[in-house]
């Protein structure tokens, strides 16, 4: 007899958009993209060569054109306007409009965007060291805790006021303000979230995240900010750590250091937030159709990603000189083109349909939060005095 199909994962392919913490896939139900039955679905454990492999050739394929595109930019122009992640994330993003990766694509998609671009930022803190934490100061720190704090505060208003229902208010409002995706599944379970409303997050967060990385570094220009002030910016308002290293490249490698560095603390603060609204959840006014909040609290991992303890695993060797020197930069460049390809997996999991399906009130309330999220986090710069 054959086996009972299993009930359709939160986290299929078709009809995704990207996990904002890590770049994985997560599904959202459309129309054009019929929901994943158990037999399209590969499992981490099932996974092997054959179901990984084409994927990464696609993956790898658009990653070569895009570092092309960036040399003839570098040969024609003297320097590179687009840089290959920005190009990899577009041709992605292409392909994936007009072709819906198959079965025989997705493992290998959902690897690139996500083992693999959690192994780039793991490399990536080869290239820092611990000092800079230190030398960051307790102002700034002390600034990203407010920053967070006073987001969730107004994206929980804004959400409100639009009539959106509690629950969701505060998973947008997680979403936005700490690491999109991550923190949406975080708290989710706590506070007894409906489906819908978990769905309808992450699916406009995830979008709009990649749109952040196409747009923010459009305000070194326009703001005139330095590398250092830009890195910070970004640290403070893009949802996850890869995205981070997506925006930042294109800037400098002091912007990409600092930014990873602000975000790595932002991060952080998802266990305390995720605790607090365990907390306050029976205390959430009753929603039809909303499930009974979670007992217990999510493990630790589900709070600190393994990747973010390996970024600060690698911060810690390279502060006490057991990574040389020489090391670095071959480190740092297997990170960059790690990126680039991830970036393209990225970008075949992003629908750009999806934003006329999520609802005007969640489109306004999302953009509205971030909008409220870079003033704040343009003011702490300029409080501070960051230069």
């Amino acid at each position: 007899m054959a086996p009972r199909p299993r009930p359709v994962s939160p986290h299929a392919f078709p009809g995704s958009v990207p996990d904002a913490a890590s770049g994985a896939p997560v599904a959202v139900a459309t129309s054009a993209t019929p929901p994943l039955t158990a037999s399209h679905r590969e499992e981490p454990a099932a996974m092997t060569k054959t179901t990984v492999l084409p994927g990464i050739v696609l993956c790898l394929a658009i990653a070569g054109v895009s570092v092309a595109a960036q040399a003839v930019e570098e040969r024609a122009l003297e320097h590179p306007y687009v840089e290959a992640l920005v190009v990899a994330i577009l041709l992605g993003i292409a392909v994936r409009t007009v072709w819906a990766p198959d079965a025989r694509f997705r493992g290998g998609i959902a690897f690139s965007a996500k083992q693999l671009l959690e192994v780039a930022v793991v490399l990536l803190g080869a290239s820092l060291s611990l000092g800079a934490i230190v030398a960051s100061g307790t102002a700034l720190l002390v600034g990203i805790v407010a920053t967070v704090i006073v987001g969730i505060g107004a994206s929980i208003l804004i959400c409100r006021v639009l009539g959106l229902p509690a629950r969701m208010a505060i998973l947008v409002a997680c979403g936005n303000a700490i690491c999109g995706n991550s923190a949406i599944a975080a708290v989710a379970p706590v506070i007894g979230a409906e489906p819908k409303d978990i769905a309808a997050s992450i699916a406009f967060t995830a979008v709009l995240g990649v749109l952040m990385v196409l747009g923010l570094p459009l305000f070194v220009p326009l703001a005139g900010l330095s590398d250092n002030q830009y890195g910070v910016l970004a640290g403070l308002t893009v949802y996850a750590v890869p995205q981070v290293l997506a925006a930042t490249v294109p800037v400098s490698l002091l912007s990409t250091q600092v930014g990873t560095l602000v975000k790595l603390v932002r991060v952080l603060m998802l266990g305390p937030v995720v605790v607090f609204f365990s907390l306050i959840a029976p205390r959430l006014p009753p929603e039809l159709g909303a499930a009974p909040p979670k007992a217990g609290r999510p493990g630790f991992t589900k709070l600190v990603p393994w990747f973010i303890l390996g970024f600060l695993a690698l911060a810690s060797a390279r502060s006490l000189g057991l990574i040389p020197d020489a090391a670095v930069a071959p480190l740092t460049r297997l990170a960059g083109f790690l990126t680039v390809l991830s970036m393209a997996a990225l970008g075949l999991g992003v629908d750009v349909r999806v934003l006329a399906r999520v609802g005007g009130r969640v489109t306004l309330a999302v953009t509205g939060s971030l909008v409220v999220l870079v003033v704040v986090s343009l003011l702490l710069i300029r409080g501070l005095r960051i230069v």
